[in-house]
């Protein structure tokens, strides 16, 4: 085998080691070659795979993630698969909203698509895409979040889509929405105005974990503030007050573990949320 592939395998290694996969792993990825992609070795165990980052909530039911390598010779990719069943409670209502944040653009608060993102249509299916040096593929299949990736640093390799178009054939995509409608500007206030409820629901579910003695104090006071924290900055660049005032007063609650302040303040930006989110925004 080319020197690459055995650095890719030895990457893999590290990065996704051979820990805790379950008896059903074989429900999630397909453990053997595909056309010329040759199967190289997989991961797994708890945890809310490419989502995680979004501040998903988890603490109140299981997800299981689980991740592959596959290895082109001839063209030298090394493809990455992660599939995470997602199975929880009310937290899945925002999963797609979290899948779609990876294709936003972070530099301006997700204020649109990322310019190298789109839709793109695949065997009939729909699925994010985003173009450049790292090469990405994801969608759902009703709960379970489908992750493909491939560095293309020269931007010259051929797309691995057997392995994307094998992952559909397997799991589905649920996305409905075309590209001209992930980039219209009605989605795009859509989705801005939903992550502002996401983040309020956040400290709820965090604070409701609290009183039924499931978390920490610490845990849940932290958590809460960073969601607000976030809360703050869309409410500032969308709505129009400073967040800077708010998240210092927030900072000093925090530090001093003052969680009846942190709830007043919650209830507050609840309140203020109630008479303005179907104002118009600043987009």
């Amino acid at each position: 085998m080319k020197k690459l592939g055995m650095m890719c395998i030895l990457m893999w290694t590290i990065i996704f080691p051979n820990y805790g996969v379950s008896g059903n792993v074989t429900d999630h990825l397909i453990m053997q070659d595909i056309g010329q992609y040759k199967f190289m070795g997989k991961g797994g165990g708890l945890g809310s795979g490419i989502i995680s980052a979004t501040g998903h909530f988890s603490t109140d039911h299981t997800d299981e993630s689980y991740g592959c390598m596959y290895f082109n010779e001839v063209s030298e990719i090394g493809v990455n698969v992660e599939v995470t069943k997602h199975a929880g409670s009310d937290s899945d209502k925002w999963l797609l909203h979290e899948v779609e944040r990876g294709f936003r653009d972070t530099d301006n608060m997700e204020s649109g698509p990322d310019e190298d993102s789109m839709i793109r249509e695949v065997d009939g299916n729909r699925i994010y895409f985003y173009g450049g040096g790292v090469v990405g593929y994801r969608w759902i299949s009703n709960k379970v979040a489908i992750n493909i990736q491939y560095t293309n640093p020269s931007e010259h390799k051929p797309e691995p889509l057997e392995v994307v178009k094998a992952y559909l054939a397997k799991f589905p995509s649920s996305i409905v929405l075309n590209d001209t409608a992930f980039k219209a500007r009605t989605h795009n206030e859509k989705w801005i105005k939903d992550e502002m409820d996401r983040r309020l629901w956040l400290c709820d579910k965090w604070f409701m974990q609290l009183q039924l003695k499931k978390a920490e104090e610490k845990q849940v006071y932290q958590e809460s503030v960073k969601s607000m924290n976030v809360f703050l900055d869309y409410r500032e660049k969308y709505y129009g007050p400073k967040a800077a005032d708010e998240k210092n007063l927030l900072a000093g609650y925090l530090s001093t573990n003052n969680g009846s302040g942190i709830k007043i303040k919650l209830k507050e930006y609840k309140d203020w949320w109630v008479v303005n989110k179907d104002k118009a925004i600043n987009l």
